[in-house]
């Protein structure tokens, strides 16, 4: 009887207090920063009132863009970590697990050596890189005539070592001054760069993965059971599966492809999720894709107020999540939930 009152949740309540939690962390993100900016003059600003031009243009021109993009891109590594996880069936899934990450990571180290590394051909290779990777993964998938989930994970595997090795020789060759550190700096990745008009231009493949990741949320669920139940009941486990690491790849490339690679976000916001709620389906991604948000976006308060210089944002993201997974694993006596 405890362990059943123990389990109720009060579901719109947690969805309640995590709103309010990005809420309260994005006035944060608005006030913090090199140039302090105090909520009465973020009040002026948005009524009209007289506030200086050099306030105006932090808050419009840097604040505003960067805290939508923490937002966003939280939220998208947290939807897409839950899909993983699921599909999977994986409490370790993340983007790695198909290629992505390495992928993304492939297409701009590749931009940064051959086309001197300007931030629009970083963005566009890190963002082909991505679709390459999953496209080939299709292609091997296709090519053992095989949809079980082993073998998705194996030519993720197999496509990763590919882009490791590329990325490994492309360090090699490239110019140790410059070059080589772009790369290794865009592998830690930061919101510091983060414009109005790159939010922008990503910002239609973020909805279209989003969205129809959130579409496909029965289909995702189908997807958690065994490959004999979805055949019993019908389910065409090839197509959705190809549709929803699409939408996924879409989502996670539409992302790094501006911020950089950040560890860990899109790992630990389906364990948060679940830990609040204690179950798992529909409302346990949406719920990981507001604790991702949440995430990424103090990670980026603390990256900016930790340090005189500014940190890299997977710094702040695994310092997070290191401890979150450890507990995990010592409230389980060694597995992760």
């Amino acid at each position: 009887m405890k362990q059943q009152t123990h389990r109720q949740v009060n579901i719109p309540l947690v969805f309640c207090m995590v709103g309010v939690f990005l809420l309260a962390g994005a006035v944060a993100s608005f006030c913090v920063g090199k140039y302090p900016i105090s909520v009465p003059q973020i009040a002026a600003l948005i009524t009209g009132g007289e506030v200086q031009d050099m306030t105006s243009k932090v808050f419009f021109t840097l604040r505003v863009p960067r805290t939508i993009m923490a937002v966003l891109g939280g939220m998208g590594l947290g939807l897409a970590g839950g899909v993983y996880q699921n599909i999977f069936k994986n409490p370790l899934a993340s983007p790695d697990i198909i290629g992505i990450s390495s992928g993304a990571n492939m297409g701009a180290a590749i931009a940064i050596v051959s086309v001197s590394g300007t931030m629009v051909s970083i963005a566009v290779g890190a963002f082909a890189g991505g679709l390459a990777a999953v496209m080939l993964v299709m292609i091997l998938v296709q090519a053992t005539k095989s949809n079980a989930t082993s073998t998705y994970v194996l030519a993720g595997i197999i496509i990763s070592a590919l882009a490791n090795t590329v990325i490994m020789l492309l360090k090699y060759y490239a110019d140790s001054e410059s070059e080589l550190a772009a790369i290794e700096y865009w592998t830690m990745g930061s919101l510091a760069s983060i414009t109005a008009s790159k939010v922008w231009a990503i910002l239609p493949f973020w909805l279209v993965g989003f969205g129809g990741l959130l579409l496909l949320h029965r289909q995702i669920g189908l997807l958690s059971l065994n490959e004999e139940e979805c055949r019993a009941l019908g389910v065409r486990l090839g197509p959705i599966r190809i549709t929803v690491l699409l939408m996924s790849t879409l989502l996670v490339a539409s992302v790094i492809c501006v911020t950089g690679l950040i560890s860990f976000a899109g790992l630990i916001a389906p364990h948060i999720a679940r830990m609040m709620i204690r179950r798992q389906n529909s409302q346990t991604l949406m719920l990981s894709s507001l604790v991702g948000g949440g995430v990424l976006l103090i990670s980026d308060i603390l990256a900016r107020t930790l340090y005189a210089a500014e940190l890299p944002i997977s710094i702040l993201t695994t310092l997070i999540g290191v401890p979150i997974l450890l507990w995990f694993m010592c409230k389980r006596r060694g597995g992760v939930v």
